[in-house]
């Protein structure tokens, strides 16, 4: 019988890689998003695959608990939760940073998690390999200028994978933290709010993670034995050291 994965935040960067590759090694998937149209499109590129579209806000809470509780009775065995939706929005120090940019990491990183984390456990079946992974960051291991808030959510998904571990320990739930550091995605972009030129800059003179890496990961935990679980990962790009410490060319 085939797995089912939930992946949220499936419609670019290591969303949609994940959801590229866990159909390739024939997985059921149920993909979340904000943006119907990617969805779709992607669940054309991906074929005869076994799909399931869920168009909603994870920031919103009936409407998470809504597309989980009324998921087909085919599809209420979710085995693989993948919490990869996230963003940083803007960058700025404390003092001077946008409270609707600290609003909108703090809803999106940290609650829309908790909320779709809650709606599925229910739909997770004991003792049976299923498994929770949470998309952190180098930025939830060390503090940098300017990242407050960002860093902030990211720390607080690094302790909900820990205190998740330690909760569903009853149920044989795993629970795996993936910390990546620099990835070239469209969360740069996000975070200088469409400016281009700033997004590449920020990986200017390097080479940086892809989508593709973070998702192979992602899926190697996944893959791992009944009796094994991954509990963390952190993984970078070899020009960078540390959270601000990086070799350019």
């Amino acid at each position: 019988m085939k797995k089912t994965v939930l992946i949220t935040g499936a419609t670019s960067g290591i969303g949609k890689a994940c959801a590229e590759l866990f159909a390739k090694n024939n997985y059921r998937l149920i993909l979340t998003g904000r943006r119907k149209d990617r969805l779709e499109e992607l669940s054309k590129q991906l074929g005869d695959s076994d799909i399931y579209l869920l168009n909603f806000d994870i920031r919103q809470k009936k409407q998470t608990f809504d597309a989980i509780d009324n998921l087909p009775e085919e599809w209420k065995q979710i085995d693989l939760l993948i919490n990869n939706a996230g963003l940083a929005a803007g960058i700025a120090s404390f003092d001077s940073a946008e409270l609707e940019d600290w609003e909108q990491m703090i809803d999106t990183n940290l609650k829309g998690l908790l909320y779709i984390t809650r709606a599925v456990l229910p739909l997770m079946p004991d003792n049976n390999g299923s498994h929770i992974i949470n998309l952190a960051s180098l930025a939830g291991k060390e503090v940098y200028p300017n990242g407050n808030v960002y860093c902030a959510t990211k720390f607080a998904v690094d302790a909900l994978s820990k205190a998740m571990r330690i909760d569903l320990l009853n149920r044989g739930i795993k629970v795996t933290n993936i910390a990546p550091g620099m990835v070239e995605t469209e969360f740069s972009i996000v975070r200088f709010k469409g400016d281009v030129e700033k997004a590449k800059n920020a990986y200017k003179g390097l080479q940086p993670l892809v989508a593709e890496d973070v998702a192979d990961v992602i899926f190697f935990a996944a893959s791992r034995p009944a009796h094994v679980n991954i509990n963390d990962i952190v993984l970078t790009p070899v020009a960078q050291g540390s959270a601000t410490l990086a070799i350019r060319k």
